[in-house]
């Protein structure tokens, strides 16, 4: 992961200092403790078994700790889906998205207060709400118990990824977010909700428009080894991780030059 703005490594004053010895950066380095979660999160290592090529484990652990109580790795993560999407030739902001959920099964430090169990999936674990943009980029993502309706979660999520993302004027979303919850949105948020449904006539595996973006993101985020199973004790640092996941997706595509066209 290349440089990270000054600013977003210290938060009231607060720096990481030396590591271990010589091996180390000097003091406020710019590279090393984005790298280190990300290392953390590609590879799923547990916090203690932070490579001696990195920081202390507990200094590493307060930087991604402040990074997600204020808000920063949000921010970090935003400025870079609009590096990506302006690369690609699109506005910073979309103007639409896809929402769907993925249940995913819980260790056991997840404690009984955030951990639920899926009737339909028959999972016992967390779930991930996502909404994303039709390049399937991550525009917000919500953690809950498994046994927490869609429709329920995807109410609040979407309350906050219309307020961080004012364009946005459609979301695409299938049969599971029915009812009510359509005209919530159009009359509270400004928000169409337009379901996709799947034909009762067609038989077998079929690619429903616009839904195989939002899968191709949990495709993503199963890529890291720390997301395939919710390890987290806090539903913020869950979503925290998610963050964290896609911009390392994101600092790939950016560094990766474009092929000139013939």
């Amino acid at each position: 992961m290349g440089p990270v703005p000054g600013r977003y490594l210290a938060v009231r004053g607060e720096t990481l200092g030396h590591g271990r010895g010589d091996k180390w950066p000097p003091t406020g380095s710019i590279y090393w403790p984005p790298s280190a979660v990300g290392y953390l999160v590609d590879n799923g290592i547990k916090w203690r078994a932070m490579p001696a090529d990195f920081p202390p484990w507990d200094r590493v652990y307060a930087f991604f700790r402040r990074w997600r109580d204020h808000a920063l790795v949000k921010e970090f993560h935003d400025r870079l889906r609009g590096r990506v999407r302006e690369k690609l030739g699109r506005d910073a902001e979309p103007t639409a998205g896809v929402i769907d959920s993925q249940s995913i099964k819980a260790d056991a430090v997840v404690g009984t207060d955030s951990r639920g169990f899926d009737g339909g999936k028959l999972i016992n674990g967390r779930k991930r709400h996502v909404v994303v943009d039709t390049l399937g980029l991550l525009l917000g993502v919500m953690v809950t118990a498994a046994d927490v309706g869609d429709r329920t979660a995807a109410r609040v999520l979407l309350e906050r990824v219309a307020a961080a993302h004012h364009r946005v004027a459609l979301v695409w979303a299938d049969g599971g977010y029915t009812g009510s919850h359509v005209e919530y949105c159009l009359a509270t948020l400004a928000l169409v909700l337009a379901i996709l449904k799947r034909s009762d006539d067609i038989r077998g595996f079929v690619v429903l428009p616009k839904r195989w973006i939002v899968e191709r993101l949990f495709a993503h985020l199963m890529q890291s080894r720390r997301l395939v199973r919710d390890f987290e004790r806090r539903t913020t640092s869950a979503e925290a991780m998610a963050y964290w996941s896609m911009i390392g997706l994101m600092t790939r595509r950016l560094a990766r030059s474009r092929p000139a066209r013939a």
